[in-house]
């Protein structure tokens, strides 16, 4: 880690992000603009390599030109929000320089290259994992890392939706079966133009898309501490983009070894996320709109039955706890700040 700012003093981390014109770059850039602790110093882009961020993004008020990288290694920390595949290229270069390292990408997340390879058609060495960015779940490990895999969007909302039945207090609690149906604004796609995500194609439209086989669902399988290709219950995704452009709402069907009620499991969540900003555990329902625009996750306990099943209802904004705002969540634990610096 790098020493060259101490909390009050008026020296800055200097930051740059590799892949900044995209939605999920756009939102990193305004979030970095405005920290306190950090500079931003240099965007890196693509296919928009000359064009100004006051261009492409009038809101931002940022009078910077994307350039393209060509490896620099002058900023202490760098942000990459590129394409699954990029990274692996980019990544090792800006560790043995000694920079601290947060990837957007899925490239770091999965320690199984067997499960890379299946769910993301890339092969990558064993060597090629980060430490898994959940700062609800992981924040000991991320607090000593230097580098760190971003959790993607899905997983983000579904994982904190079950997390504290396997990773909570209450030994007691099996679950058997997870069948979640999530629903994400049509920013998850990228920037990248594509007809069937043009207005015309998604106004007034919900569709389904790589039902059991998207690439998330083995990362959540790994944070829960079980396996896609060998998992200890059975999981069912499906994936749905619908006419929003931001956030994404869970549905998560729980099928528990023994009933639960309500009460308990509402409990073990508040027990669970006390120490957690971020995470709001609703005795209400929630809706897309009360988070989006934040890093905020909302988990409503919404329904737990005689049989053992529960639904749990979980909302987030996909570019910012899904993405851009938890990664500087990453970063502010990775240097030693309050987690929530620069995103209240």
């Amino acid at each position: 880690m790098t020493d060259s700012i101490v909390v009050g003093s008026t020296k800055k981390y200097s930051v740059s992000i590799i892949g900044a014109s995209g939605y999920s770059g756009a939102e990193l850039t305004r979030l970095l603009l405005h920290h306190p602790l950090v500079k931003l110093n240099e965007l890196y882009a693509f296919s928009q390599v000359g064009t100004s961020v006051a261009e492409l993004y009038p809101a931002l008020s940022c009078d910077k030109v994307y350039k393209p990288y060509g490896g620099e290694t002058e900023s202490d920390i760098y942000f990459l929000a590129l394409p699954h595949g990029e990274a692996l290229k980019l990544v090792p270069a800006l560790l043995q320089a000694g920079k601290t390292v947060i990837d957007l990408s899925g490239d770091f997340r999965l320690k199984s290259v067997i499960e890379h390879k299946q769910f993301y058609n890339q092969v990558k060495s064993p060597e090629a994992v980060l430490t898994y960015g959940m700062p609800e779940l992981f924040a000991d490990q991320i607090k000593q890392s230097k580098a760190i895999s971003n959790p993607g969007c899905f997983a983000t909302s579904i994982i904190l939706g079950v997390a504290p039945l396997f990773l909570g207090s209450d030994t007691s609690l099996k679950v058997n079966a997870i069948n979640c149906t999530s629903t994400s604004g049509i920013s998850g796609a990228g920037r990248s133009a594509k007809t069937e995500l043009s207005f015309s194609e998604m106004s007034e439209n919900l569709r389904a898309y790589k039902v059991g086989v998207h690439q998330h669902t083995p990362e959540i399988m790994q944070a829960l501490g079980t396996s896609a290709t060998s998992p200890s219950f059975e999981f069912t995704f499906t994936p749905m983009i619908g006419a929003l452009v931001r956030g994404i709402y869970s549905i998560l069907n729980v099928q528990l070894d023994n009933p639960a009620e309500s009460e308990k499991i509402i409990a073990l969540y508040n027990k669970f996320y006390r120490d957690a900003p971020f995470v709001r555990v609703r005795e209400s329902m929630t809706e897309v709109r009360h988070v989006s625009r934040t890093n905020l996750c909302d988990i409503h306990i919404a329904h737990a039955s005689r049989s053992g099943s529960l639904v749990i209802v979980t909302a987030i904004d996909n570019l910012l706890k899904g993405a851009a705002g938890q990664a500087v969540q990453n970063m502010n634990i990775m240097l030693g700040f309050d987690e929530t610096t620069g995103l209240v």
